[in-house]
């Protein structure tokens, strides 16, 4: 049996999982998420503890159990306590600001760089150069530091450019003249 799909899943005390058929329901203080499980996998809710349980013993049978069961905890961990993705932008003139719905950057391009912030998301910007992406839904707040990040990634040779904020970027040591 999968070892991570074995293991049941603990609800905190604000958090109601609802299973209709394949779709599962999770609510919490941060948020709803809803997830279909894969046609081999099933789940089911009792005493406070969501069980994850597979049909069929081969190859993909059990990868998908350890994957719903591992999904399935994010979305509690999720609208429980929510995920965060911090940015940090380096740059003379680099700098980031939230407007309504969308996050505009000044990367050295000749133009800003818009990018609309997506349902569920909260992006929030410190001292103009650094971006907290927050979020229950684990892949998405991934997702949008993932993008913001791919507007201007952190060049090797001056630093410049957007990065996590515990990202190392080994710099490089120019051409010299002989």
């Amino acid at each position: 049996m999968s070892r991570i799909g074995k293991q049941p899943i603990l609800l905190p005390a604000k958090v109601k999982v609802e299973v209709k058929g394949q779709r599962v329901l999770v609510e919490g203080p941060k948020g709803k998420l809803n997830w279909d499980l894969p046609g081999r996998v099933g789940a089911k809710v009792d005493n406070g503890q969501v069980h994850v349980t597979r049909q069929g013993d081969d190859a993909q049978a059990k990868s998908l159990h350890g994957l719903s069961r591992a999904l399935l905890n994010n979305m509690v961990r999720g609208v429980s306590e929510g995920f965060v993705k911090k940015l940090e932008i380096h740059g003379v003139g680099f700098k980031a600001a939230v407007q309504g719905k969308s996050i505009t950057m000044s990367l050295g391009y000749s133009h800003p760089v818009v990018y609309p912030i997506p349902d569920q998301i909260k992006v929030t910007v410190d001292e103009n150069t650094k971006v907290t992406i927050e979020g229950p839904d684990r892949q998405m707040v991934g997702q949008v530091a993932s993008e913001l990040r791919s507007f201007y990634p952190p060049e090797p040779y001056k630093g410049k450019g957007v990065r996590y904020s515990d990202e190392r970027v080994i710099r490089k040591e120019g051409k010299t003249v002989q």
